[in-house]
């Protein structure tokens, strides 16, 4: 875009002629007032045109300046407004977190509103993701990773044991009285969850069955969609599976648990960085969310 021009000029002289000085200006936007008088200089000399009439006490809109104005501040309006969209405020009361998909929407976006009550000042951006397994974004403040804890230069913090539970409709549970029960109905294999099948029918004393899942979906999120609707049997980690047990959409058909290889992990930022108090909130709140 050769004849674009330099975006901090633009800035200098939407400052100036809202505040109608370039002292003020400059305050505002860190530099001085020499700076800001240059900047409008050299971008009237490639314009062709003044733009601000210099005065000894403020300065004024020129006729140019006047028609100018209003598309450099809509401009300015919205390069602001698509980047804070997508990568969100830098300001202490704003906390980006990211989350696998299905933790994002079982565990932490049902609480997410009682949360906010309680913090009426922090802006929240819950990000998720199928495969949450690259390194920590930039701008992200928390990340949520469900593994062993083993990502190279991204510490982690546990949140707490895991469990496996089998989960399906409230009328398929009634039936099911025995671990061998679950043999007799479908059962829904959840893509990057394949130890929980074998690992709980081993734990239940049980034969690996010969034929594959009958239902395979990539997220615990359609599992649950999947099982209540009278799709089958799935096996959930048990935190993925509590509200949906708690609000009567599943039921756990046995009690039978059996611990996951892997848990949900808290990713630090970069040491260096020193967290916001916001985030240091947030924290607390998942911590607590995920303990329970």
């Amino acid at each position: 875009m050769p004849s674009l021009p330099n975006l901090v000029w633009i800035r200098s002289f939407e400052a100036a002629s809202r505040l109608g000085s370039f002292t003020a200006a400059g305050t505002e936007l860190g530099l001085t007032q020499a700076a800001v008088s240059t900047h409008v200089s050299a971008l009237e000399t490639q314009l062709g045109h003044q733009l601000l009439e210099r005065t000894t006490r403020k300065v004024d809109l020129t006729a140019s300046g006047k028609a100018y104005l209003p598309a450099v501040r809509k401009a300015l309006q919205e390069l602001a407004t698509s980047t804070e969209g997508l990568f969100g405020s830098r300001s202490t009361g704003t906390v980006t977190i990211r989350a696998p998909i299905s933790e994002a929407a079982l565990i932490m976006a049902p609480a997410l509103a009682d949360f906010r009550r309680q913090h009426p000042g922090l802006d929240i951006r819950l990000l998720s993701a199928i495969w949450a397994d690259t390194v920590l974004e930039t701008g992200i403040d928390i990340e949520i990773r469900l593994g062993t804890g083993n990502w190279p230069d991204s510490p982690a913090e546990p949140l707490g044991p895991e469990v496996i539970v089998p989960v399906c409709h409230p009328e398929m549970a009634a039936s099911l009285n025995a671990p061998e029960d679950l043999l007799a109905q479908p059962r829904i294999h959840v893509l990057g969850f394949d130890d929980h099948w074998p690992r709980y029918l081993e734990a239940c004393g049980l034969p690996r069955p010969e034929r594959h899942a009958s239902i395979t979906v990539d997220t615990s999120l359609a599992a649950v969609e999947l099982a209540a609707a009278h799709g089958g049997i799935a096996l959930l980690l048990g935190k993925v599976a509590a509200r949906p047990v708690a609000n009567g959409r599943l039921s756990v058909p046995l009690d039978i648990r059996v611990p996951s290889a892997r848990t949900h992990h808290l990713l630090s930022r970069t040491p260096a960085v020193s967290p916001k108090t916001a985030t240091q909130t947030v924290e607390a709140w998942i911590r607590e969310l995920f303990a329970g």
